[in-house]
Order: C-alpha cells, then sequence, then structure tokens
C-alpha cells in the first residue's frame, strides 16, 4: 500500500510540473521553445517586439520620372581636356658579372706514392681527369715537387683535395688561387 501511495505521489507532482511548463510555454510564445542555430537561444529583436525606427523612405518618390541623356546602347563620349606626358622608357642598369676565381688542385710530390693507387684515385676523384692526364701529373710532381691537376671552382676544389688526402694510403695535394688577368 505505501508502494502505490509514493507512485501517486511522484506521478502527481510529475503533472504538475508539466502543467506548469505548458503554461509557461503559452505565455513566452511558440518560438521559445524552438530550436535554436548553433547553440544560440532564439531572442527577439527590438523591431520584432514593435519597438524601433520606421523603415527608411526613398528620396525619390515611386513613379517619379528622371533625366536620362543617353539612351540604352548609345556608347558615351569621352573628352580628353589635356594629353598625358609619355615619359622615356626607364633604362635598366646593365649586370656586370664575374666569373667565379678558379683554384687550382695542385698534387704534391711524394716517394711514397704508388704510381697506379695515385692515379686510379684522381681519375675516380675528378671525373673530368682521364688516365693519361693523371699519369703526366704524377709524373711532373715527382719530378718538380708539385704539379698541377685542374682549375675548379673553390669548392670542388677545396672538396678534391679533401677526397684525395682520405684515400688509403694518402694522397696530399691542395689549394692555389689561380692570378686573374687584367690587374685583379
Amino acid at each position: 500500500a505505501e508502494v502505490k501511495q509514493e507512485t501517486i505521489t511522484n506521478t502527481t507532482q510529475m503533472m504538475t510540473r508539466l502543467t506548469q511548463v505548458l503554461c509557461l510555454a503559452a505565455l513566452l510564445g511558440a518560438n521559445a521553445f524552438a530550436p535554436s542555430r548553433f547553440g544560440v537561444p532564439h531572442t527577439q529583436t527590438a523591431l520584432q517586439m514593435g519597438a524601433g525606427a520606421a523603415p527608411a523612405k526613398p528620396k525619390i518618390e515611386i513613379g517619379q520620372k528622371t533625366a536620362v541623356t543617353q539612351k540604352v546602347g548609345q556608347k558615351s563620349e569621352v573628352k580628353q581636356t589635356h594629353k598625358a606626358k609619355v615619359a622615356e622608357p626607364v633604362k635598366r642598369r646593365e649586370h656586370k658579372t664575374e666569373d667565379a676565381p678558379l683554384y687550382k688542385v695542385m698534387l704534391i710530390g711524394d716517394e711514397e706514392y704508388d704510381q697506379t693507387h695515385t692515379i686510379e684515385r684522381i681519375c675516380d676523384i675528378m671525373e673530368d681527369v682521364d688516365e693519361g692526364q693523371a699519369a703526366s701529373v704524377f709524373t711532373q710532381a715527382q719530378n718538380g715537387g708539385k704539379a698541377m691537376i685542374a682549375k675548379y671552382p673553390f669548392e670542388h676544389a677545396e672538396l678534391y683535395v679533401e677526397q684525395l688526402l682520405r684515400s688509403d694510403p694518402m694522397i696530399f695535394s691542395e689549394l692555389q688561387e689561380e692570378e686573374r688577368m687584367g690587374g685583379n
């Protein structure tokens, strides 16, 4: 009997709350519980509530004739009051370019060198040097102390000197800046 009484009491309370919500909905209008856009609740603007400024009136009355001097499809004429001056074309500066300085890769002669190993390494590292040139450079370096293998830009020449030095056994070489013509 107590469980029935408690159920009846809960049902009565729920019915009372539902009635209150329905009355509130009737007072606020149908839009109060309409779904809102992007989670923003629906609110009425001042104009919707009946307050605010009157709509704007156009400056021209409806049916008023306006002056049109040009017919549809007629080309308009543009009168030029003064002629624009044409300036001389801008002359571009001539770019002075200089070639990058070349550096000589010099093979330093040494009695400890193995001729075939030295010639092979020079040809492997410097792809533009063939075996005949490498043999000639080797002979000149052994006889004169050093000989020029080839000329390259600084970064390439530096790389080749380092690669020759890393050979096993080492091949000694050095860089020399090429003398420039013209006093520079």
